[in-house]
């Protein structure tokens, strides 16, 4: 079971360093973009770029902010269950949020098919846009992934 969870946090890691260089290009774009424009030069499609760079910042920080707990927590309610209640109200709510984000990370890839068959693309720089939708549901599964492995975490006594 380590193997699985170990692989999971990696990949999740390995998707943080993409979100992060993601936005570090947006922020140099961006960046470039301004200073260009003061010279009557601005960077062709800079909105688009960041749109899309956008896309990834997003989605490949998710699973990692749900792997180490960095999201808003109302659970006023949960403190307060004697015993192993709170166990089973965090595998519900572990269990409603797989069923979730399967069905948004499977429509968000639908979405991608269908700008992949239309041959939609972006309007200055005509690149295909079927690329983001893919890699952002990509991301809705792993963070499937990760509330499972949330689930083994609850089961084996470790999920603090």
């Amino acid at each position: 079971m380590q193997g699985f969870l170990g692989a999971v946090f990696k990949f999740s890691k390995l998707m943080q360093v993409i979100s992060g260089v993601a936005l570090t290009f947006i922020v140099l774009l961006t960046t470039a973009d301004v200073v260009m424009r003061a010279f009557g030069r601005p960077i062709l499609g800079t909105y688009e770029i960041v749109a899309m760079a956008g896309g990834i910042v997003i989605g490949f920080a998710t699973p990692i902010t749900s792997w180490l707990r960095g999201h808003i927590f109302v659970d006023v309610l949960i403190k307060k269950l004697p015993g192993r209640g709170k166990d089973v109200a965090d595998i519900i709510t572990r269990c409603v949020g797989i069923g979730l984000f399967l069905m948004i990370g499977w429509n968000v890839v639908k979405i991608g098919n269908t700008f992949r068959t239309a041959g939609e693309v972006s309007n200055t720089l005509q690149w295909p846009m079927y690329p983001i939708p893919y890699a952002v549901g990509m991301s809705f599964f792993v963070l499937s992934l990760v509330l499972v492995c949330d689930i083994f975490k609850v089961l084996g006594g470790t999920y603090e």
